[in-house]
């Protein structure tokens, strides 16, 4: 008789045909349900998914807070616990082996469960620069928790229940190439500067727990209300030196460089120029 999954694992696609045979296949020992909730890709996504036996639904994005929790209220998730991750996201053997001890003995009273992070960036593993560990809430009882509706840097937050963590990591590691890297982050920063013009909306500087709601304090009270452009080389530097993040090699100058200084700047000159432009509009 087969065993009913105590896992529902949701996974938003769009043309991530390079990443998603890593993603699944590090889930395949864990008997898992696996949903994928595809945004119109054009590449192989759907039929990779539906080879490896996920149940595939389609939907139509418009931001990653919206489909997530459009797919926990849509999708046919009967376990008892559901977890959140990226197709450019995997298991270590570990953290596989982790869940599959721990969660048939997880106490009635932890509602979800933290797991680190571990970025690696043209096969190098980003250790330092104050991007290791990073703590996420991925693992919760079903119905327990909801993700934030945000337009970037969106975490899940825990409804009910005490959080539990877990010892091991997931990778996360992007197999598209520099060119999709840096496309996906001019994207981002459209959405960043959408997040950063509503600062000043009642309830829009809600902070989540842990370390997550630290960075948000520190992004919304400190990195916010620093000089524009200034900052971003400002973090940089603090990510770089002060962090230790030139210890990460070539790979590490090229990830700090692009992630802490460009796209920084690159939000701040977005925001420069949509302020200009509702300057002119308003007179």
């Amino acid at each position: 008789m087969n065993q009913q999954p105590l896992l529902s694992v949701v996974i938003l696609t769009h043309n991530e045909a390079a990443n998603l045979p890593v993603c699944l296949k590090s889930l395949a020992g864990l008997g898992a349900a696996i949903f994928v909730v595809d945004s119109g890709s054009t590449d192989d996504t759907v039929e990779i998914a539906r080879q490896a036996g996920c149940a595939v639904l389609e939907h139509p994005f418009e931001n990653y807070a919206r489909q997530l929790n459009w797919a926990l209220d849509s999708l046919p998730l009967d376990t008892p616990f559901v977890m959140r991750l990226d197709a450019d996201e995997s298991l270590t053997p570990e953290l596989a082996q982790e869940l599959a001890t721990r969660l048939p003995t997880l106490p009635d009273q932890i509602g979800g469960l933290m797991l680190k992070r571990r970025v690696y960036f043209w096969g190098r593993f980003i250790r330092h620069g104050g991007y290791y560990p990073t703590w996420l809430l991925r693992i919760w009882r079903r119905g327990q928790a909801r993700c934030e509706e945000r337009w970037m840097d969106e975490h899940m937050v825990l409804v009910s229940g005490e959080l539990g963590r877990l010892q091991h990591d997931i990778i996360d590691e992007n197999h598209k190439g520099l060119s999709f890297w840096t496309d996906k982050h001019n994207r981002y920063a459209d959405r960043e500067v959408l997040d950063m013009l509503a600062l000043a909306r009642p309830g829009a500087e809600d902070i989540p727990a842990g370390q997550a709601g630290r960075r948000r304090w520190a992004k919304v009270n400190l990195y916010a209300k620093s000089p524009p452009f200034l900052r971003a080389l400002l973090y940089f530097l603090y990510r770089y030196v002060a962090r230790l993040g030139f210890l990460d090699g070539v790979p590490g100058l090229v990830f700090h460089f692009l992630q802490g200084f460009w796209y920084r700047f690159l939000v701040d000159a977005k925001l420069y120029e949509a302020k200009r432009k509702g300057g002119r509009h308003a007179s």
